[in-house]
């Protein structure tokens, strides 16, 4: 079961969407229709160019410093020490605020090549926020970050545009989901494995031999379970070899074999022994059906479904568009090490004008 993890706050159309990362390079195929320039001509307070649109120093600085600034109170100044594959964590920042910046401008492309605009109530909103947030950071933030009130307005704009240009897209998705399609069941299960694990976390299957073992133990196991009447969580708890003895899911969330045995299953229903990769698993249906659970799924498809719609549009229009990097600005940029910068307020403020 993958684990949920406490992440920085975007607004949430942005998580919403498909992680549409924008390739920004000096170089390219041309058989792919993408328009491709070299970097020469760029500004030199401009990070890069997409199309029509820019992203200069300060607009950079205003991601990077506020995303830096929410990891920190998360984390603590000391995050900024781990590293991963050769890789620091302020790299990695780096690169996925360079990305989301990206998107965003070419979703505001992207607005006014739908004919899509902000009508009057939406400029105030932006004014006031821009306005808000401008008046929160002390001189030396908007020294070092090189900020103006009307960067601020810019980014606010622009991410409200893009905010919008996915709606509209995707306003007209509204596909029916049966209950059977997003329905969740509960399980209980009893894990026999068919092999190990290296010390570099490679899967080592058993020999033919502790695999007819490992099998008959299970047939075993189950029969205790569904002739013998024995307490199946008992059973698990003396015998399988997972962690983990309750799931609850969805379909399209576990292995083939393991989700057709278990959604095929009556409630207080045992399976036959199962093989899945991981080895041989015995299951008994706790709850076939989550009212609540299932209306949530539902919800979720239907975002997914938008996320597609909207994804292929997005990925046609980047198609049209020439990019490029200014390689040596970015490079040089770095994060603000300063207790002097904390500001974190940048997508609160536009959330609190800008609510879902």
């Amino acid at each position: 079961m993958a684990g949920r993890e406490n992440k920085i706050r975007w607004p949430v159309f942005l998580l919403c969407m498909l992680l549409l990362l924008l390739p920004l390079t000096a170089c390219g195929d041309e058989e792919s229709g993408t328009k491709v320039i070299f970097t020469t001509g760029i500004g030199k307070d401009e990070v890069f160019r997409i199309g029509a649109s820019v992203c200069t120093a300060p607009e950079m600085m205003v991601y990077l410093t506020n995303t830096q600034n929410q990891y920190e109170s998360v984390y603590g100044p000391e995050v900024w020490n781990v590293s991963r594959d050769g890789i620091t964590l302020e790299e990695n920042v780096k690169e996925t605020v360079l990305a989301k910046i990206a998107q965003i401008k070419t979703m505001y492309l992207l607005a006014q090549d739908r004919g899509v605009s902000l009508d009057e109530s939406d400029n105030k909103k932006v004014e006031r926020a821009a306005e808000e947030y401008f008046d929160s950071l002390t001189e030396q933030e908007k020294e070092l970050m090189g900020v103006r009130a009307s960067t601020i307005e810019q980014l606010y704009r622009e991410y409200a545009m893009a905010d919008k240009v996915y709606r509209y897209i995707i306003q007209d998705v509204n596909p029916e989901i049966s209950d059977d399609e997003a329905r969740t069941i509960t399980i209980q299960h009893i894990l026999i494995r068919s092999g190990t694990t290296d010390d570099g976390g490679n899967r080592v299957p058993y020999s033919d031999e502790l695999k007819q073992e490992a099998y008959g133990k299970a047939l075993e196991i189950r029969r205790m379970a569904a002739e013998d009447g024995e307490d199946f969580l008992d059973l698990a708890s003396r015998y399988s070899e997972d962690s983990v003895i309750t799931y609850s899911f969805g379909k399209g969330e576990m292995e083939a074999a393991f989700e057709e045995a278990a959604f095929s299953l009556e409630t207080e229903e045992v399976s036959e022994v199962i093989e899945t990769e991981a080895g041989y698993h015995i299951i008994k249906c706790i709850s076939t059906f989550d009212r609540e659970q299932t209306d949530l799924n539902k919800l979720t498809i239907v975002e997914e479904r938008r996320r597609e719609v909207f994804g292929q549009e997005y990925d046609a229009f980047v198609e049209t568009l020439a990019r490029q990097l200014n390689e040596e600005l970015w490079n040089s940029m770095k994060l603000l090490h300063d207790e002097a910068v904390t500001t974190t307020g940048f997508f609160d403020t536009y959330a609190k004008y800008f609510p879902d």
